[in-house]
């Protein structure tokens, strides 16, 4: 089986009961590369995973938090790529094989990623109303001369964000010391796109589910929305492309859309 300078990099926290399907949707992608796992809330489950699989395991010794597990993670990787795999998600045989043909392909990337469904009690599904806005927002970046415009990506980002963190490709050399920031508690990968978009270089999109994002109440993205917190968050990221006026009209829409995130 064909090799490739890529680092899954699972990010595990506490005792996840999906964790396992995450880490054998790894295993069987088509083509091969690392995996490594690394945590700030080290307990024997998590070991106990990493030896059955025969993962490396590095445990953050610094601050937890999500933005801090994925630099410290990204900080471990030794390859030229690598995708940032959240436990309770899952990934197509395909993913790795199609990412990286798409940067082959691909003047200067910066990253890539693909189209993504969504888990909802043990289902897997495309037919979600938020992921079909995406997927119109994402619409100009399925034409390849769009994929190096600064002006176009900065304008799909501005109505929202579109692009799915686990499903994303880092290529590594063209990323700053730490690619996210410990600023938000929901915005954090968007914030990151925001900067990266600045970048000279390519956006990859795939059009295409190579990866599935589960939904389920004790999931991040759950407990965030119930608290609201969401909504101040998106705010500023929208005042970075908009005036304040502007910025709170698309806010109050785009919370609405949100809603399809919640069980």
């Amino acid at each position: 089986m064909k090799r490739v300078s890529h680092t899954f990099v699972i990010c595990a926290y506490k005792e996840s009961p999906y964790l396992e399907e995450c880490i054998r949707s790894l295993k069987k992608q088509r083509v091969t590369s690392k995996i490594i796992m690394v945590t700030s809330t080290p307990n024997l489950f998590i070991k106990n995973m990493a030896d059955k699989y025969e993962i490396p395991f590095f445990v953050n010794p610094g601050e937890g938090g999500i933005t801090q597990d994925w630099n410290f993670g990204l900080s471990k990787v030794e390859t030229k790529l690598a995708t940032i795999a959240h436990q309770d998600d899952t990934y197509e045989p395909e993913y790795l094989e199609e990412c990286v043909r798409a940067l082959s392909k691909s003047a200067k990337p910066i990253i890539t990623f693909s189209d993504y469904g969504e888990i909802r009690n043990g289902v897997k599904t495309t037919d979600v109303k938020m992921l079909k806005i995406k997927r119109l927002m994402l619409l100009p970046l399925r034409f390849k001369p769009f994929y190096k415009s600064i002006f176009i990506r900065r304008r799909v980002l501005s109505m929202g964000d579109p692009i799915c963190c686990p499903s994303v490709m880092f290529v590594m050399k063209r990323m700053p010391e730490y690619v996210f920031k410990n600023h938000f508690t929901c915005c954090e990968d968007w914030e990151a796109w925001e900067r990266l978009s600045r970048r000279k270089g390519s956006f990859v999109y795939i059009p295409k589910p190579l990866m599935y994002h589960r939904i389920h109440e004790a999931s991040t993205t759950t407990k965030t929305l119930e608290a609201g917190g969401r909504i101040k968050e998106n705010y500023e990221m929208f005042r970075k492309f908009w005036p304040s006026p502007v910025a709170k009209l698309i806010n109050k829409l785009y919370t609405k859309s949100e809603d399809s995130n919640k069980l």
